[in-house]
């Protein structure tokens, strides 16, 4: 092997580089995620300076997840284009930006606007779709495993960043945490997008119009037009996210609604997210045998399940366990659909094509939760809730057998 050749392996796919990028990404993912999470903390405290209900404190949260949701197609087109470390410098940038200004915002709508656009729909946006796309690009046999990891930003934010906002905001104020978040994301992530800067060797690989082999996509995945495949995916991840939701969104109110108590509740919603981890990382080792299709398939069917139990077990440690158990079913579905628009598009298309299916999913959880808290309204129950969560989980399922279908079905044409 000469020493261009060996210089090109150590820098290449599936490279000691790649993994070392692979540890970049997860952690600015674990980084950025904050702005997904910091709002959650601080409110309390945010609705008492500015005086406000209950409802319009929330406000900023609802548009930082329509930004994030914007971002994530935007930012993602940005990669495409520059590479990824472009729309992750400017995310890291963003974050400091976003928290610096919201701690030294006067009045509240100034305030709601540094978490929508800075924070939001130019911050943690940048450290999720774009990311995970990118990861796709640095690995082939073990590009599941890679995704999943990529993925695990956001719940890995979700388990490290509340505990520090809470003691910072409860011994210096919320606004000198804000402040110290944004020169912590600055000064962190701004370093590590520099191990994102190398471009992937296969991101500009010319089009194979074939159905078979490892880094080949067909100008037709499934018989369909791109976009029209680009559309079905999207449905199919705003319905599996609507069904999630409901116990996402809920578990806190359901557990004091059943007199658990709120604490119960978020404890419940924490179990969540941890088996979740577990669930995402599973996913990753199931995908590199089985591919994304029958991954969404697995986990949409297993989601299905899990919800049913909430309907007959409503007990303080049944739900203990229920809400493990759907962390564990429901936590491979986001990754699957990277996997799935890798397998089927060009990886230069990779990166507004995950941001598109995954602003979806946010656009699910969203409308999930909402409609959950309707039917909880006009039912004074979360039982038809749960159905109703069920009923979403038919579409992926039923789009995940035929994607199964047709590809075989071609598959064997070709052979």
């Amino acid at each position: 092997m000469t020493q261009d050749a060996r210089a090109a392996a150590a820098d290449g796919i599936e490279s000691t580089y790649a993994w070392w990028r692979l540890v970049a990404a997860v952690t600015i993912g674990t980084i950025g995620g904050v702005g997904l999470w910091s709002l959650v903390v601080a409110l309390p405290a945010v609705q008492q300076e500015f005086g406000i209900a209950r409802a319009d404190a929330s406000l900023p949260y609802t548009l930082t997840m329509i930004g994030f949701m914007a971002g994530g197609v935007l930012m993602g087109r940005l990669a495409d284009r520059y590479g990824v470390v472009v729309p992750a410098a400017i995310g890291a940038m963003a974050l400091g930006v976003g928290y610096i200004g919201a701690a030294l915002s006067e009045g509240f709508w100034a305030f709601a606007a540094f978490y929508a656009i800075p924070i939001g729909m130019l911050g943690s946006s940048a450290v999720f779709a774009p990311v995970v796309a990118d990861t796709s690009h640095w690995f082939d046999r073990r590009r599941g495993i890679a995704v999943a990891l990529a993925s695990c930003g956001s719940y890995f934010a979700g388990a490290i960043w509340p505990p520090i906002l809470q003691g910072m905001i409860a011994e210096h104020g919320w606004r000198t945490a804000h402040l110290w978040v944004g020169i912590f994301c600055v000064a962190t992530m701004l370093p590590l997008t520099l191990v994102l800067r190398r471009r992937s060797p296969i991101r500009d690989a010319p089009r194979v119009a074939t159905p078979g082999g490892r880094g080949a996509w067909p100008a037709r995945p499934f018989g369909l037009p791109p976009n029209v495949l680009q559309g079905v995916l999207m449905f199919s991840g705003f319905a599996c996210c609507v069904a999630m939701a409901m116990p996402q969104v809920h578990i806190v109110a359901y557990c004091v609604d059943l007199g658990f108590g709120a604490a119960r509740g978020a404890e419940m919603l924490s179990v969540m997210l941890a088996t979740g981890v577990v669930s995402r990382l599973a996913s990753g080792f199931i995908m590199d045998r089985v591919g994304g299709v029958a991954t969404l398939l697995l986990f949409a069917t297993l989601q299905a399940i899990a919800l049913a139990l909430f309907i007959p077990f409503d007990g303080l440690v049944s739900l203990y366990i229920v809400s493990g158990i759907f962390g564990l079913f429901q936590g491979g579905l986001v990754p699957s659909y990277a996997i799935i628009v890798r397998e089927n598009f060009a990886p230069k298309e990779a990166g507004t094509r995950v941001g598109l299916v995954l602003s979806s999913t946010l656009a699910g959880m969203a409308a999930g939760g909402w409609v959950s808290g309707a039917i909880f309204d006009a039912t004074a129950s979360y039982q038809m809730a749960v159905v109703h969560g069920i009923l979403w989980n038919l579409p992926p399922m039923l789009i995940a057998l035929w994607m199964l279908a047709r590809g075989s079905r071609r598959a064997e044409a070709v052979a």
